[in-house]
């Protein structure tokens, strides 16, 4: 499998972020939120990647973010739960379901913010919400997690969205000792604390900017036992090599605001 060349450095863009911007977006926005909802038993797994390889996969306004130089792919499943919106009731069926991401960092105008690659989710109409509403690349699969002891979770998931490329992914992890929280300025803050999310329209002639807010992720060391995965693969990139960085995190409760133009 190729592996990613690992160039010494990269000049930092003359927009990127500084720590006072990535403080700053820690404030809860102002107005409702559009959602609630809650993530538990998270998977990080992120990996160094040149930005040159990811930067033509974005639209053009947004720059990769990244840290120490390198940009970092990420792979992160979780439970997501006690979902809903400001102006309705629990739907039931809709409350709770397994999502697993693939995911980037970028920013626009010193904002930084999390860019989806894809969203698989094993709920329908969250699904087509997602996709009809917010812009956002999700995709139906089936997916099961288990936790054979306390510490232990076994996650897998197959995507089913037609038309979409195939995918599948497979892995086993320990939750180890929680951690302090992350330092500002630190990889681990840098890759967990992200209070905005971009999007675009299909041509990527318009962007989209939505805030987040929850309180800063608990935090714990991972194992993981066993992975397998074509996920990345399926958006055209080269698969990762070598260990990737580990956390294990959740539950946060989390607010989402409404997708605003940038």
């Amino acid at each position: 499998m190729p592996d990613f060349p690992l160039p010494t450095s990269h000049a930092p863009s003359p927009h990127a972020p500084t720590l006072s911007d990535r403080l700053a977006l820690r404030e809860r926005p102002m107005g409702q939120p559009l959602l609630r909802q809650q993530w538990s038993d998270l998977l990080f797994l992120h990996w160094p990647v040149p930005a040159e390889l990811l930067q033509p996969h974005l639209p053009p306004r947004l720059k990769i973010d990244t840290h120490d130089g390198m940009a970092w792919l990420a792979i992160v499943p979780f439970e997501m739960s006690k979902v809903r919106t400001r102006f309705t009731p629990p739907v039931p069926g809709t409350q709770q379901f397994l999502e697993l991401n693939v995911r980037t960092y970028v920013h626009l105008d010193g904002v930084p913010g999390v860019w989806f690659f894809s969203l698989d989710a094993t709920n329908a109409l969250a699904v087509w919400v997602a996709r009809a509403f917010f812009n956002l690349p999700y995709l139906r699969a089936t997916m099961h997690m288990e936790s054979p002891s306390a510490g232990l979770r076994q996650f897998t998931a197959l995507r089913t969205h037609g038309g979409a490329p195939p995918a599948s992914f497979r892995a086993t992890w320990k939750i180890g000792a929680p951690l302090p929280p992350a330092e500002p300025g630190s990889l681990a803050f840098f890759l967990t604390e992200r209070y905005a999310l971009y999007t675009s329209n299909k041509a990527q002639t318009k962007l989209y900017r939505g805030r987040i807010a929850h309180t800063q992720w608990p935090l714990n060391t991972a194992q993981v036992l066993h992975l397998e995965s074509t996920l990345i693969e399926g958006h055209g990139l080269p698969t990762p090599t070598g260990p990737p960085v580990v956390h294990a995190g959740g539950p946060v409760q989390v607010e989402l605001w409404p997708m605003q133009r940038v």
